[in-house]
């Protein structure tokens, strides 16, 4: 069959029509696999620098934090698609409100990230409400804890980095399909030209037809982006990009406790509570641009200057079930923001159209080396301007009806109502000015002195165009470190630094709904060991983190209102180890054991036990094993492995811990002359049933079920 086309023409038009044929035959029972064309892998799961933790592709083993990156091959053989199949390689990193078909949120160390400014792409801040597209990333890295040196004001969980890749000689095509009869397609091209090949490109264009193993909760997802780099002369370059992403999927909510004191019973992964025919699927179309001007001015001095752009708007009209007053066993649930203790739960008409979140970002920096009473110094110091805005309606939240958790609901008449104007509800700047000086004090100590002034200059606004609050407030954020390397490959640390977090606003069924809480300052303490053993990297970090505790106090009189009071203290220790252990084995693991505990919340209930949704102990292996006399074949595998962990503030209700296996191959061979890769993965090999996330959001608590088993095939040609 087509003989006379290349492979890779081949490759493209059968699965077009393979794809189609998918569309045919979507209702009957059909297991597919997913073909995926990239470009080069890297030797192993190993990545030696990072930029996450402020300078330009810093060595890890000079950087006195904890940073996880995972690079381009980790992610091609585990078939990553979104964030969350990312960050499971990382036992310090667990999910915190993260519905299938909606944005996800990440707790790291037992604190959560933030939205607003604990994720960025190239170093720039961009908007976190979106899922950002995996295609045309190099490497993810994670900056665990406190970040206030690199990001100003952010959350203490840490920051997440996205690196884009770069151009070079490519050309890949990548079909993709799995068992639910989902399939993308992908194309990966990029060059050099010019006189002097001073100019280089890369495109990456992707669609993807979302079919997920939640009933109803199909979707599509389109991305473009370009990378442009361009060597000006031998001092100046120039580097831009952009990347576009529209997509949609019905989002799947979560379950809430029974009766605020049990377990959710009878659950099927596969269901989508609160079904209703009229709901829509979540809309996410998400724009990221940047841009990147370098300027050597001497062979010791480096300026830059960067710039940057990201928009999100989201669509979102929903049918969500929440709380339980409609249904008649309502009336004996003792806490009514749950479901009743029979499983019964009210389900609204929630409109939220046009919500968008805007960021600008700029920052001029100057990094050089200098000597100063007999000592090498490396400098690094900067400007940087932030402004983000949020615009949207007033959004609707209605009750429509009630349904059950064990049986599909009734199909209520939506609201009728219409939508109040679109005005503008907040307004956040941030201006600071940034400094670090890494102190050779011989040839085995050095010392880091660095920290971050910042203004924060924040409002918000009701339906008039009236401010409501004005937050204006300085802070010095100070970042402090002792690096000891007795020997080449080996580095201790210690650092000490200190943060800045944007306040919550209030839950909106407290006294004081609406209202923004002052920001909060958070401490961190952290000693570590890094070695890189022979084509191993190991580390090991052990960290304290104090942070001030906001939550909806009981006034004893019916009702709540939002306060901060007390502190959430966590203390843990992290083991990673990425790398090739043999020439046969390479591996990524990790291991995180974490303490997290409020004291002094004014609630009793609250105080002195493990803090919501963080597991004592989690621990994550992936490795890849060349199998000898099969030249091309590995064996993938892994496991994810969670202890218990409480599903409520108050610490009376627990889910128990779960360990999930994966298992896949990967086999490189050639076609017509054309480097294929095929690669297999089975996630959730055994099936378990477990619940993946049991945090809060906006003051309420969800249960997430894990996805069942699903399997993954995918095939990568370079051509």
């Amino acid at each position: 069959m087509l003989p006379h086309l290349p492979f890779p023409a081949r490759l493209l038009i059968s699965s077009i029509a393979l794809a189609s044929a998918g569309a045919a035959v979507a209702d009957e029972p059909t297991t597919l696999g997913t073909v995926t064309v990239v470009g080069d892998a890297a030797d192993s799961y190993r990545a030696p620098t990072a930029s996450v933790a402020g300078s330009d592709d810093a060595p890890l083993l000079d950087t006195p934090a904890s940073v996880s990156v995972f690079n381009a091959q980790l992610l091609q053989d585990q078939q990553a698609r979104l964030l969350s199949e990312v960050l499971r390689n990382d036992a310090s990193v667990g999910e915190s409100y993260a519905p299938v078909g909606y944005y996800e949120n990440f707790v790291v160390r037992g604190f959560s990230l933030n939205a607003a400014n604990s994720y960025k792409i190239n170093g720039r801040t961009i908007a976190g409400e979106q899922n950002v597209a995996l295609e045309n990333k190099e490497q993810v890295e994670v900056l665990k804890g406190l970040a206030g040196l690199q990001s100003g004001v952010s959350d203490p969980g840490g920051v997440v980095n996205y690196v884009t890749k770069r151009p070079r000689d490519i050309r890949s095509v990548t079909v993709t399909a799995d068992q639910d009869s989902g399939r993308s397609l992908a194309v990966d091209v990029g060059g050099f030209f010019g006189a002097e090949q001073q100019f280089g490109l890369r495109a990456n264009v992707a669609h993807e037809d979302i079919r997920s193993y939640v009933d109803h909760a199909d979707g599509q997802r389109d991305f473009a982006s370009l990378a442009f780099d361009w060597v000006i002369d031998p001092r100046a370059t120039l580097q831009l990009d952009v990347e576009y992403q529209a997509r949609e999927q019905r989002s799947v909510p979560g379950y809430q406790l029974l009766g605020g004191s049990e377990l959710p019973h009878g659950v099927n992964p596969h269901d989508l509570l609160g079904y209703q025919s009229w709901s829509k699927p979540v809309r996410m179309d998400s724009l990221n641009t940047s841009g990147r001007y370098t300027y050597l001015l001497t062979d010791d001095w480096t300026a830059r200057l960067g710039l940057s752009h990201s928009q999100v708007v989201i669509d979102d009209y929903s049918a969500f079930p929440w709380g339980c007053y409609g249904a008649a066993s309502c009336a004996s649930t003792a806490v009514p923001n749950t479901f009743s203790s029979e499983g019964d739960y009210d389900i609204y008409d929630f409109r939220s159209p046009n919500d968008t979140r805007r960021v600008d970002e700029a920052e001029a920096a100057l990094s050089g080396r200098f000597d100063l009473a007999g000592l090498r110094h490396e400098l690094d110091l900067g400007l940087s301007a932030q402004r983000r805005t949020v615009d949207s309606h007033d959004e609707i939240n209605e009750w429509v009806g009630s349904g059950n958790i064990n049986a599909a609901p009734a199909d209520y008449t939506p609201y009728s109502g219409s939508l109040t104007p679109s005005y503008r509800h907040l307004d956040s700047r941030q201006y600071g000015l940034f400094v670090n000086d890494r102190v050779h004090l011989s040839e085995r100590w050095q010392l880091l002195l660095g920290g971050r002034e910042v203004l924060l200059d924040e409002k918000t606004f009701d339906s008039d165009g009236d401010t409501t609050r004005h937050t204006r407030q300085w802070k010095f954020l100070p970042n402090l470190a002792l690096v000891y390397q007795p020997w080449d490959n080996t580095s201790l640390y210690a650092r000490y630094s200190k943060g800045l977090a944007l306040g919550r606003e209030a839950d909106w069924y407290t006294t004081n709904a609406g209202d923004t809480l002052a920001p909060t300052i958070s401490r961190q303490v952290e000693v570590g060991i890094k070695q890189d053993w022979q084509r191993v990297s190991l580390g090991a970090a052990l960290f304290q983190m104090h942070q001030g505790y906001q939550y909806s106090k009981d006034n004893g009189d019916g009702t709540l209102t939002f306060v901060q009071q007390g502190e959430q203290k966590n203390t843990g220790l992290e083991l990673t180890a990425s790398g090739r252990a043999s020439e046969r084995l390479q591996l990524s693991a990790s291991v995180a054991a974490i303490r997290a505990e409020v004291s002094g919340s004014g609630t009793d209930a609250y105080d002195g036990h493990q803090a919501i949704n963080v597991p004592k102990l989690r621990a994550s292996l992936y490795g890849d094993y060349s199998v000898p006399g099969v030249d091309g074949l590995a064996l993938l595998g892994g496991v994810q492995y969670s202890a218990s962990k409480y599903a409520n503030r108050a610490g009376t209700v627990k889910v128990g811990d779960y360990a999930v296996f994966n298992a896949g191959s990967r086999y490189t061979t050639r076609i017509d002359g054309y480097e294929t890769v095929l690669r297999l993965s089975v996630d959730n090999l055994f099936n378990k049933a477990y619940w993946r996330d049991v945090g809060e959001y906006m003051g309420d608590g969800y249960l997430f079920p894990g996805a069942p088993r699903t399997a993954r095939l995918s095939a990568t040609v370079n051509f």
